[in-house]
């Protein structure tokens, strides 16, 4: 019951949190890791035991599937030496970095637990950031190279970390096998991975109903991750790759109601996933600071310190070391060429800021050694980790926006004119759509002139009672059905013709299944306002 009551207690701070992290608009992981802390120094207050290992399978699958599902397939593979040059070569850069740094501070610590640590915080989170930069028009090209990073570098550091984790464990560690490990480990994950999502596929075309299909997609993570971890392969990388494959065919066997009644419980849970790591990473750190009272303050805040600086310092020189080789910029087809200018590589280092991987990750540290001594350095790790956290969201969270400003960096790259262009060839074929249903039904065509002047407005059709029923009421509301499912597809076929980008094809997407959620079913009787349609008829 006492776990209980302190989930409740967490789960409503996080909410009083998240609405003070709104009100004064600062990123809500701040607010919720004050806010463990706050807690934690409540006497009396119960620390929960869990085991380690239960914190990395729970959260990081459904955070990381939800970031591959919606991550563009076509602008990725436009973009893929930038981002496997961040996501891959800054993670190794990053983590070789931090470990001797730490090994240069506190020479005791083995070689093992400090590259431990640098594959801990070498993984930046780019959610936050992206979010900011799409809203201050930053150029299309740097949003999407970051949200690729952001993906693929949670894989490759979670990678490291097994590996730097496994050496503390056994006290044995050959980079020789390293890499051929690493290599098989890795393409065991994806393929894994790649099975899993091909057969959920084929599983979903069958069920035919939501609440089953949402419920199947939610095993999709966990039964990747744990397939893969059963063979000692990448778990992380076979979430990554089920994810991807997934979100690629996905909006061709997925109905209106499930992707609504999904993107709900997606961003509740992964909410919930954020809420409980950070909160949880809180009431932890008091416990940590307190059995790090041999290290004088001055040397915590030393190494603390340390290690941000050269994990931001890092980023900075890799970044703009590889903005500067020929060809690595180069993207195919997508209206962006060249290397990118100087002030647009700040902005890359800028977005730095470290998030729930790395504390998930410090969290799941072991606290024994088979021999039963405990992890080595476990505790300085985790403080760290923390402050590394909170520094980047709050130094480099907080400045983004000036720091855009400053060096004027914004270009006006809106979807706007892509989504009116991809409007108008929808309404093309939805206005045909109509036609062709005039003269297979053999109706008179004045019934159809409010909904043409629809596809202009997009008006909604609102509920009525039944007394309102006419038979060119019920026409309407059945030609609306096949009027989106004709939009729908011409949407899909730009998409899969790569004439669209993902991320114009999921919005309109989402809108298409707005307004048909807002119909009656096509076979049902129709419930529609006739005062408005008379309105748009004689309009």
């Amino acid at each position: 019951m006492a776990h209980i009551g302190l989930l409740l207690l967490l789960l409503l701070s996080a909410v009083a949190l998240g609405w003070v992290a709104r009100r004064f608009k600062f990123p809500y992981p701040i607010a919720l890791v004050a806010g463990g802390v706050v807690i934690g120094l409540i006497p009396n207050m119960p620390r929960p035991e869990f085991d380690p290992e239960f914190v990395l399978v729970t959260v990081l699958p459904p955070i990381l599937y939800q970031a591959a599902l919606l991550t563009s397939w076509t602008d990725f593979k436009a973009h893929l030496k930038p981002i496997g040059l961040l996501a891959i070569g800054l993670v190794a850069a990053t983590t070789l970095a931090v470990g001797c740094t730490l090994k240069l501070l506190v020479p005791d610590v083995p070689w093992a637990a400090a590259f431990a640590l640098g594959a801990i915080v070498s993984p930046p989170d780019a959610v936050a950031a992206t979010a900011i930069l799409s809203r201050l028009s930053i150029p299309r090209r740097i949003v999407t190279i970051l949200e690729g990073e952001s993906l693929v570098n949670d894989a490759s550091g979670l990678v490291l970390y097994k590996f730097a984790t496994a050496a503390v464990l056994t006290g044995t560690f050959s980079w020789a096998d390293a890499t051929v490990q690493f290599v098989g480990v890795s393409a065991g994950g994806v393929a894994i991975g790649m099975a899993l999502a091909f057969i959920y596929i084929e599983v979903h075309k069958r069920l035919g109903d939501p609440f089953i299909e949402v419920l199947t997609v939610l095993t999709i993570p966990y039964a990747a991750y744990l397939a893969a971890e059963a063979v000692h392969t990448s778990g992380v990388l076979a979430v990554v790759a089920a994810g991807l494959v997934r979100g690629r065919y996905a909006p061709m066997i997925v109905s209106a109601e499930t992707r609504i009644m999904a993107r709900s419980v997606w961003n509740i849970l992964v909410f919930l996933m954020n809420t409980l790591v950070f909160m949880l990473i809180g009431l932890q750190i008091h416990g940590v600071v307190q059995s790090l009272d041999r290290y004088p303050p001055f040397l915590l805040a030393a190494i603390a310190f340390s290690v941000t600086g050269v994990s931001v310092a890092v980023r900075f020189a890799w970044i703009y070391f590889i903005g500067w080789l020929p060809g690595v910029f180069q993207d195919r087809g997508l209206g962006s060429k060249g290397r990118p200018k100087t002030s647009q590589l700040t902005i890359m280092g800028w977005c730095g800021m470290r998030g729930i991987v790395s504390l998930a990750a410090a969290l799941a540290l072991p606290l024994m050694l088979p021999s039963w001594h405990p992890f080595p350095y476990r505790d300085l790790i985790i403080f760290t980790t923390f402050v590394v956290v909170v520094s980047t969201l709050v130094g480099q969270g907080l400045t983004l926006p000036p720091v855009i400003r400053r060096l004027k960096v914004g270009s006006r790259w809106s979807l706007h004119d892509e989504q009116v262009r991809v409007r108008a060839a929808m309404s093309t074929v939805a206005l045909a759509a109509i036609d062709r249903k005039i003269v297979a039904d053999g109706v008179p065509p004045q019934w159809a002139d409010g909904l043409k002047a629809e596809m202009g407005e997009r008006i909604s059709l609102v509920a009525t009672s039944d007394s309102d029923l006419t038979p060119k009421l019920e026409w309407v509301t059945r030609v609306r059905h096949d009027v989106i499912q004709a939009e729908r597809l011409e949407l899909l076929r730009l998409w899969r013709e790569n004439l669209i980008s993902d991320e114009v094809m999921h919005h309109l997407m989402e809108t298409l299944d707005y307004e048909q959620a807002k119909l009656p079913a096509a076979n049902s009787p129709v419930r529609v306002a006739a005062r408005e349609i008379g309105e748009q008829t004689m309009g």
